[in-house]
């Protein structure tokens, strides 16, 4: 994989955990949402009122724009276990930032996980 490549796939990656990190932010301001349709409505209102959610929204539109402009350069086969990387950054700005806990177990895991996407690029 062209370097190149990769940076357009990582940058897809990165923009779809800025749009995860958003959205839990914007949460924040509705606290746990119910499927009841009163409920939804009000959190609806909530979300609409937070800039984070709008953030979120604009960084999920935009991965989907890289991606595809990464899909078209790389096979899907290659490209798609890269999206894994999205948990590892994840769980690290969801700890740095909103103080999220990662335990040994996970952090096992992310180990798992790097140790798989280095394989599939080098292949």
């Amino acid at each position: 994989m062209r370097l190149s490549d990769l940076s357009l796939l990582l940058c897809g990656v990165l923009l779809n955990t800025g749009a995860q990190l958003g959205l839990k932010t914007a949460t924040r301001a509705t606290g746990p949402i119910d499927v009841a349709a009163a409920n939804l409505r009000g959190a609806a209102v909530a979300l609409a009122a937070e800039p984070a959610f709008w953030g979120a929204l604009t960084a999920y539109g935009l991965s989907v724009l890289v991606w595809v402009m990464g899909l078209s350069r790389v096979p899907v086969s290659q490209a798609y276990p890269l999206l894994s990387l999205g948990y590892v950054v994840n769980a690290v700005l969801a700890w740095w930032l909103l103080g999220e806990a990662v335990t040994a177990v996970r952090m096992a895991g992310i180990g798992v996980i790097i140790v798989g996407v280095v394989l599939v690029v080098k292949s």
